[in-house]
């Protein structure tokens, strides 16, 4: 017998891919099994294998054997009953987590197995796989079906307490039990079944232990010891009772919870186990039998690319081959450039020889398919457009070189790699495509792909606090005092704690907090033990994954239940490193809104355009990016990014592609973005990087006037200067990009020496390498820059040349969202675009251009349903224009006359053009509905009578045709407008701050468009002034009042925390439709949207409001050209219909000047603060 660690192996083992209840980081486990020496361990998580292949190499990576498992979930019933299974009894647990329908009665077993071989592995698969594509009740379930069919390469046991012979010991059937040990045993082969015994203190395992011994005696059943381990040390038994908590959304305190009765659920020592086992000590040597026995491998780089169909004589790559040459002549119908062929027979060359022509095949039909099929098609995103062969091949939409875009970036001939090229679709169809690809590759072959969850360090903050019982209000106020995050990045728990940690120094207030208040430190303990930990399992946003082999039997699958949609239980680098193909079917919003505008255009003007034959030159659209008016524009609508335009006045595509590239933390961090702005302008001098480099370099740098902005710019600066290859010089780049010093010594020697022959001096070069370096780090592809910069083209093309038909499909594409609604709204007022209420004449199903006018679709009103609408659109279209209210109720459908329908239409002003007012329909309409509907109803039965046009019929007829009197009057503007709201979610027709908003804006320094653009820091105060629309009262444990408000400008919508102590000093003021000034800090819970914390609530005198003209005063003696220009400018980019009257003050009188037409603009708080920077603070009268 060894001694040491190596006597026994942990071969139960939940890691933390047993979702909220396994607590086991890898990491921590494979660190601790290395320090007690153990040679080998299991993975047996919950039900699935997610964490199969991470563990796998986790554990190699340490030197000790992983051995691959599954602790399952067992159908005694079958996989396809989806009901309890009774065993006649059973044991009294205090508490149990298998959702069982009474004592006795269980839905599921647990069975614990492993792979001993490969074989066994892929087997292992199938029976997950199968689990939950067949057998899903509360858990994936499989049976002895499943175990028979796959069950060659496996080890089995009789599993934990909840296994099935267990279950039926603990209901007093013996003989039941020792026939279903006979049974696996049968299945799984003798010497693969063993019985499988633990001791965690518990009596429901000692109470039946000696039955379960005797079952093993008489089936000569080897025995095998396990520990049921969920977190890795002792010590971590706390953190697993929070974890289990969270996952059964109790706390602590709750004398219910499901818990575990022990605290032996940890790593414990090959001594430990020996000592609990002294008087079985085979049980323990079995462990290391079986770890012995155990050995798997992982097919890692497998070539499982799909196989596409080609024509009988062809090969894929003498079809790849002939593709490009149809495509080649498609592209260039006047003949193929030299230069082009030359590109394309290269890049054939390159994907040949690394064996991917399928690939492009595969893309390429799944581009021609959308495209055939009326989906829209990005024109190209990602290193993929730098490829000739995917431009002619129809698959990008950019001459990579006319864009000075290059293959080798994309697909690099000297560094093998998997071809990746994401596709976006228009988001309503991103299913069809998916869809497509599995029905033409077979549905065993395609998946969606896992991505994991795990607990953030403020989400693990709250879930502390709330386990243990602490008010709301504390765990908010620990996350507040952690450091802002960046670039959505917080600062981890540990980091905040640690004194080598970039950032430890902003958490001075943090651990101030921690120090001083015990209940803070008890939270913030458990947090640490949380942070990091798996939550749930999710779906990759666009990733697809394509075999050529059935996916089971590569890869374990599971099906979500709420689609039915199959998805990988390995995430994209497991599957990516065995093989596999992704693909990313991106759902891009953009192009949905380009589709529906090419259609109101369509509609509206009864013209068509074609946005890949448009020029990318266009005046007007180049005047709309310099002005920075670019709400809605694609990837250039946020606050700052505006500001750049202004800046930097682009009047070429290559400045929307620079752009693009250089608002990003990299660029902006260098301070390039503004160097750009400024040499593009003149404002700067473009100075080379060295005299010498100055004529080499023209040719790269001149379109960036000498800025390095893309890493194909590095590639060309390698391959002129230094004689690489295009091949070398993204290896170079990507080297660089690294920061490693070694790296970098090892990569300069060649670089130097390859300048050197070509004549450059040590000056030159070094002055090159260390402006290099750093930029090759945030140099961005150009490739990706050329594709969404003509995507951003195309919507500033539509914004300034189809205003309406633009604005129509861009507030279609965010009628589900309310904040975004009202900021384009607010942007089609500031446009002088009318957007009018719904129609019932005039109203299609989504916003609609009508003129000069966009009219609200039927289907965003509230209680209206997409079956109405359509039944209203179709009466209408039948039989004309509705006469009025009477002739609205008799024509249509009976599904369409149900009271709160119509009442729903009527409050949005939906009959307005029929001359009635709302309130006057709303006093009558159930009475005319009534009659409608016992009319209708009459009709129909007399469809199916004989006799039906005979009787009372007239009488039910009449009761309709007599209209009530419609009284006259209208609800007050408040009343119509709550209403309004209600049904639509927005103001249409008015708004109650019209007439105050410049009175707020002088008063604010933040609207809510800011707030949701992201432009203002979390953390950051701010003024924020609106009108309450939504008040909900709350009461904390100690009885103290506080409420979330809803606080709406003219830009949207955003809540407010007003906690106890506010709500105490201004809780009379937060009433709805109160006008009030909110200071208040900004706070971004995880992804959600931002919302405000209190710290100051007033109420501003609306009776100083006015309508009229922005007033300014300025003094005479300042009224010089280059005051007059910027203020020009100022309100150029402001533009709107309020007039601006300038105050001239000279000694003795005062001039006053109405400004032109052309500077109107719209009052704001950005434009109050550009105009007090420039003429002071007290300029506004």
């Amino acid at each position: 017998m060894t001694s040491g660690g190596s006597d026994f192996v942990h071969l139960h083992v939940h890691t933390e891919y047993s979702m909220l209840d396994g607590a086991s980081r890898l990491d921590d486990l494979m660190a601790a099994a290395v320090e007690q020496g153990m040679p080998a361990i299991a993975m047996t998580d919950h039900g699935n294998l997610f964490g199969a292949y991470d563990f796998y190499t986790s554990a190699r990576s340490a030197g000790i054997k992983p051995i691959i498992g599954l602790e399952g979930y067992f159908a005694p019933q079958g996989r396809f009953e989806r009901r309890a299974f009774d065993f006649g009894g059973g044991f009294d647990e205090s508490s149990s987590e298998d959702g069982a329908g009474g004592r006795g009665t269980q839905s599921y077993t647990h069975m614990t197995l492993w792979a001993e071989n490969t074989a066994g592995m892929h087997n292992l698969f199938r029976v997950s796989s199968l689990a939950s594509l067949e057998g899903q009740y509360f858990k994936p379930r499989f049976d002895s079906d499943v175990l028979s069919t796959y069950g060659t390469g496996l080890i089995g046991t009789t599993g934990c307490p909840s296994g099935e012979v267990n279950r039926w010991l603990q209901a007093g059937q013996y003989d039941k039990a020792l026939q279903t040990a006979a049974d696996m045993r049968d299945i799984l082969g003798p010497g693969n079944y063993f019985c499988e015994v633990m001791d965690h203190g518990l009596a429901i395992e000692r109470r039946f232990r000696e039955d379960l011994l005797r079952i093993a005696r008489s089936l000569d059943l080897p025995l095998v010891a396990t520990n049921d381990l969920h977190y890795v040390r002792a010590s971590d038994a706390d953190t697993h009772d929070v974890l289990l908590c969270i996952g059964t959304r109790t706390t602590m305190d709750d004398p219910k919870r499901f818990r575990f009765d022990a605290r032996d659920f940890y790593l414990k020592t090959s001594a430990e186990m020996r000592e609990v086992w002294r008087e079985l000590p085979e049980a323990c040597d079995n462990t290391l039998l079986i770890a012995e026995r155990c050995d798997v491998t992982f097919n890692e780089g497998a070539n499982l690319m799909p196989q596409f169909p080609v024509p009988a004589g062809e090969s894929e790559e003498s079809w790849l081959v002939a593709e490009v040459e149809r495509g080649l002549a498609r592209r260039y119908p006047t003949g193929v450039p030299d230069e082009v062929r030359r590109q394309a027979t290269y890049e054939l060359g390159v994907v040949i020889q690394m064996g991917f022509p399928g690939y492009f095949l595969v893309v390429a039909d799944l581009v021609r398919h959308a495209k055939d099929n009326g989906i829209r098609v990005g024109p190209g995103r990602g290193s993929a457009a730098g490829a000739m062969i995917a431009f002619v091949l129809g698959i990008t939409d950019l001459d990579p070189i006319q864009h000075g875009l290059l293959f080798e970036r994309f697909l690099n001939p000297e560094r093998i790699s998997m071809p990746d090229i994401d596709i976006d679709f228009d988001e309503r169809r991103r299913s069809d495509m998916i869809r497509y690809a599995t029905e033409k590759y077979g549905e065993e072959r395609v998946a969606q792909i896992v991505t994991f969850g795990s607990i953030k360090a403020k989400a693990a903050i709250k879930d502390a606090a709330r386990v243990l019982s602490f008010p709301y209000s504390l765990g908010d106020r620990i996350t507040k005092a952690m450091p802002p995050s960046v670039m959505g990045k917080d600062i981890s728990l540990s980091g905040i704690f640690d004194t080598s940690h970039a950032r430890y120094g902003e958490a001075a207030e943090f651990r101030t907090l921690y120090a001083s208040d015990p209940d803070v430190a008890r939270v913030v303990d458990t947090a640490q033990g949380l942070e990091g930990l798996k939550r749930q399992p999710g779906v990759h946003a666009a990733g697809v994954i394509l075999c050529r082999e059935p996916l089971m039997d590569v890869i374990p699958v599971w099906r979500r239940e709420q689609d039915g949609a199959v998805i990988t239980q390995f995430d994209m680098g497991a599957c990516e490193a065995l093989g596999l193909l992704k693909m990313d079917f991106l759902g891009l919003r953009n192009l949905t809104v380009l589709d529906d505008c090419l259609a109101n255009i369509h509609l509206n003007r009864g013209e068509t355009v074609v946005l890949e034959d448009l020029a990318l030159e266009d005046g007007p659209a180049f005047e709309l990016l310099s002005r920075g008016d670019t709400l809605g524009v694609f990837q250039l609508d946020g606050g700052p990014m505006r500001a750049l335009l202004r800046s930097m006045q682009p009047d070429s595509f290559e400045d929307i592609s620079a752009v693009l590239a250089l608002y990003r933390p990299g660029p902006m961090g260098a301070n390039a973005h503004n160097e750009y702005a400024d040499r593009k302008n003149g404002r700067k001098p473009v100075v080379p990087i060295h005299p010498e480099l100055a004529e080499p370099l023209a040719d790269i740098l001149g379109d960036t006037y000498g800025l390095i902005v893309y890493q194909e710019q590095v590639m060309a600066i390698a391959q002129k200067l230094a004689g690489y290859s295009l091949g070398k010089a993204d290896l170079l780049r990507r080297a660089m990009s690294k920061k490693k010093k070694d790296i970098l010594d090892k990569e300069y020697v060649p670089f130097r020496e390859g300048m050197r022959v070509n004549g450059y001096s040590e000056a030159a070069i070094q002055t090159l390498w260390d402006i290099l370096v750093p930029f090759s780090d945030y140099a961005f592809n150009k490739a990706h820059t050329a594709g969404y910069g003509l995507v951003s083209f195309w919507t500033a093309y539509l914004k300034a040349n189809f205003p309406q038909e633009y604005m129509a499909a861009l507030l279609t594409s965010v009628k589900d969202d309310k904040d975004k609604s009202a900021i384009y709204l607010n942007e089609c007022r500031r446009m002088g675009i009318k957007v009018l209420p719904p129609d019932v004449n005039d109203s299609d199903f989504d916003f609609t251009p009508r003129g000069s006018d966009i009219r609200f679709g039927l289907s965003a009103i509230r209680n209206v349903g997409a079956n109405v609408v359509e039944s209203i659109i179709a009466t209408r279209r039948a039989r004309g224009r509705f006469a009025n209210f009477l002739d609205f109720v008799d024509a249509v459908e009976v599904s369409v006359c149900n009271k709160r329908v119509v009442e729903s239409l009527i409050k949005s002003g939906a009959f307005d053009s029929l001359g009635d007012t709302r309130r006057g329909l709303v006093a009558v309409h159930e009475q005319v509905i009534d009659a409608a509907v016992e009319l209708k109803r009459a009709e129909a039965i007399g469809q199916f009578d004989l006799f039906g046009g005979m009787g009372d019929s007239d009488a039910v007829d009449s009761g309709l045709r007599v209209m009530p009197d419609i009284p006259l009057g209208e609800w007050e503007k408040s009343v119509l407008l709550a209403h309004e709201r209600d049904m639509l979610g927005l103001y249409v027709s008015d708004h109650p701050l019209h007439g105050v908003e410049q009175l707020l804006a002088q008063v604010t320094d933040c609207s809510v468009a800011h707030l949701h653009a992201g432009d203002r820091p979390e953390g950051q105060v701010v003024t924020v002034g609106g009108l309450v629309t939504a008040v909900q009262r709350k009461t904390t444990k100690q009885g103290s009042v506080w409420a979330i408000v809803t606080l709406e400008d003219l830009d949207g919508g955003v809540e407010v925390m007003v906690f106890p102590q506010m709500y105490a000093a201004a809780g009379t003021l937060l009433v709805d439709d109160a006008v009030v000034l909110v200071r208040g800090r900004i706070d971004r819970p995880d992804e959600d949207a931002p919302r405000l914390v209190a710290m100051e609530i007033s109420q501003p005198d609306v009776s100083e409001a006015h309508t009229g003209p922005v007033r300014l005063t300025l003094p005479a003696a300042r009224c010089i050209p280059p005051v007059v220009e910027r203020l020009k400018e100022i309100l150029a980019v402001h533009p709107g219909t309020t007039e601006v009257h300038l105050h001239l003050l000279a000694p003795g009188r005062t001039t006053v000047l109405r400004l032109d037409d052309r500077l109107r603009v719209t009052p704001s708080p950005a434009l109050y603060g550009d105009l007090k920077a420039l003429l002071g603070p007290t300029c506004l009268t």
